[in-house]
C-alpha cells in the first residue's frame, strides 16, 4: 500500500494578515520533507469560496511549487473541478501538460465536480447537470491531450474548433486519472469509466472492502475506459497524528479532524453561510462537546495503533491511503513530527510489502484491462485535408479593406503560389 499527504489549507477564523501566507508557506514544507521521507503521493484540492474550510482555489500554483522542491513524490490534483462553468477543458489540458513537463512526469490527475452550493451558484454550474458537464469536459480534455491536433468538439456543455492543444503531457498517453468519490455509486463509476477512486467518505476498513471488492469486480467486467489508460486504484482518506503517547496525539490532532469534519459538513450538508461573515471556528466551538470523538479508528494515536489502523485498510485491498493532517489548528511543528515518526517506525513494514503487492495486482489486472482498452471507441482524428487552416487576424483585417481590383490580383498572385485562400470573414476593427 502506498501513502499520501492531502491539503486543503484551513484558515479557521479569526484570520491576521499572514495567515493565508503561513498556511502555504507551511504546507510546502511539510511537502518537502514528505518527499525527503519518501511518502508517495502529495494531494491539493481546488475549491473557490469555501472560507475557513479550503483557501485552495489554484492548486496548479501549489503544485508547481511543490515541483520544485521536491524529487520524487507524485503530484496529484485532488481534485480538478472539471465542469466548463469552473474550468475550460482545453485550459485544464494545458495546465495538466505544463504541470506534468516542470515535475518531470509526476502528475496524478484527479477530477471532479462539487457538491457545494457556494462554488457551484458562484460559477452557474446547474446542480443537475454537473455530473453529466463532468464527464463531457474529461473525456474531450483527455483526447485534447493526446491528439494533434484536436478535431474540435460540438457537445451540450461547451464547444470549441479544431485546434492543436499544446503542450502535450510527458506521461503518456497522459497522467493517470482519478475522480472524487463520496459514496458506492460514485466508486462503481469511476471502475466502469477505468479511473482511480479517490475517497472521502471516511469508511472504517470493513465497509471499504466491499467498495474495493465493487470496484475491482465492475472493473473486471463492465470498464470502458474514458481516458486512453486505465488507471486502477482506490485511494482513501484517513485522519493523521501519531506519537509515542496516545493521548499526546490525540490532543495534537484530534481537534483539528473534527474541524474538518465540521467544517466540510457546513459547506455541503447542514450550514447557512454567509460571505466574508460567517465564523466557523466558533460554531465548531459551541458544537465541539457533542461531536464524535476521533481516535485510533481515524488514525491518531500511537505508532502501533497507527500500524494497525493501515494494515486493516491493507488487507481490505486499498491502494493507498492518504493522511489529512493539516485540519483546523493542527500546529505545523507537530505534523512534521508525525511525518518524520511515521515514517521511522511503521511506513517501513509497508514499503516491504510493495513491490510484491503491486505486481500481483498488475498480472491479475493485465488481461483485464486489455479487454478494456479494446472496448473503447476512440475519437477519430482528421486526415490532413480535413483540417482547416486559419489565416492571421491582421492579414484578414487587411484582406477585408482591399479594393476590388487589389482583390483579384491578391487572388491571382496566391493561386498561382498555392496558398490556402479559406479564412474566417473578419470585418476591420473601429478606428
Amino acid at each position: 500500500m502506498k501513502f499520501g499527504i492531502f491539503y486543503e489549507h484551513q484558515i479557521p477564523r479569526p484570520w491576521d494578515a499572514d495567515s493565508e501566507h503561513r498556511i502555504y508557506r507551511e504546507a510546502l514544507e511539510q511537502v518537502e520533507l514528505a518527499d525527503r521521507l519518501g511518502i508517495d503521493y502529495a494531494w491539493e484540492v481546488e475549491h473557490h469560496f469555501l472560507e475557513e474550510y479550503s483557501h485552495s482555489s489554484a492548486p496548479e500554483v501549489f503544485l508547481a511549487a511543490c515541483s520544485q522542491r521536491t524529487k520524487s513524490i507524485r503530484l496529484g490534483h485532488g481534485i480538478v473541478l472539471m465542469p466548463p462553468g469552473y474550468n475550460h477543458p482545453a485550459r485544464v489540458a494545458e495546465r495538466i501538460a505544463a504541470l506534468d513537463l516542470v515535475s518531470d512526469g509526476r502528475v496524478e490527475f484527479g477530477t471532479g465536480e462539487s457538491a457545494s452550493i457556494l462554488e457551484l451558484g458562484g460559477y452557474r454550474v446547474a446542480v443537475t447537470e454537473k455530473r453529466a458537464a463532468w464527464r463531457e469536459a474529461l473525456e474531450q480534455c483527455l483526447n485534447m491531450m493526446v491528439m494533434a491536433p484536436y478535431p474540435g468538439f460540438e457537445g451540450r456543455y461547451f464547444s470549441m474548433p479544431c485546434r492543436n492543444v499544446v503542450p502535450k503531457p510527458l506521461q503518456k498517453p497522459h497522467p493517470p486519472v482519478w475522480v472524487a468519490c463520496s459514496n458506492r455509486e460514485t466508486i462503481k463509476l469511476a471502475a466502469r469509466l477505468g479511473i482511480g477512486a479517490l475517497t472521502f467518505a471516511f469508511v472504517d476498513p470493513a465497509e471499504a472492502k466491499q467498495w474495493v471488492d465493487d470496484y475491482y469486480h465492475i472493473l473486471k467486467t463492465e470498464c470502458v475506459p474514458i481516458g486512453h489508460l486505465v488507471n486502477a486504484n482506490i485511494a482513501m482518506v484517513t485522519g493523521f497524528s501519531v506519537h509515542p503517547d496516545e493521548a499526546e496525539a490525540r490532543r495534537r490532532g484530534e481537534d483539528g479532524f473534527k474541524f474538518f469534519g465540521y467544517a466540510l459538513a457546513h459547506h455541503y450538508i447542514f450550514g447557512e453561510h454567509k460571505p466574508g461573515r460567517s465564523d466557523i471556528w466558533a460554531a465548531y466551538e459551541q458544537a465541539r462537546a457533542s461531536l464524535p470523538d476521533a481516535g485510533p479508528a481515524r488514525g491518531i494515536g500511537t505508532p502501533e495503533q497507527l500500524r494497525a489502523h493501515l494494515k486493516s485498510f491493507e488487507e481490505a485491498g486499498v491502494d493507498q491511503v492518504a493522511f489529512i493532517q493539516q485540519g483546523g489548528r493542527n500546529r505545523h511543528e507537530h505534523i512534521c513530527q508525525s511525518l518524520e515518526l511515521f515514517a521511522r517506525e511503521v511506513r517501513p513494514e509497508f514499503v516491504a510489502r510493495e513491490a510484491a503487492r503491486a505486481t500481483r495486482k498488475a498480472e491479475e489486472l493485465a488481461p483485464f484491462i486489455e479487454a478494456a482498452m479494446a472496448r473503447k471507441a476512440t475519437m477519430p482524428p482528421l486526415a490532413d485535408d480535413q483540417i482547416p487552416t486559419f489565416v492571421a487576424l491582421g492579414r484578414n483585417i487587411a484582406e477585408n479593406q482591399l479594393t476590388p481590383e487589389q482583390a483579384e490580383r491578391r487572388r491571382r498572385f496566391l493561386t498561382a503560389a498555392q496558398v490556402p485562400l479559406e479564412a474566417p470573414s473578419i470585418k476591420p476593427a473601429a478606428e
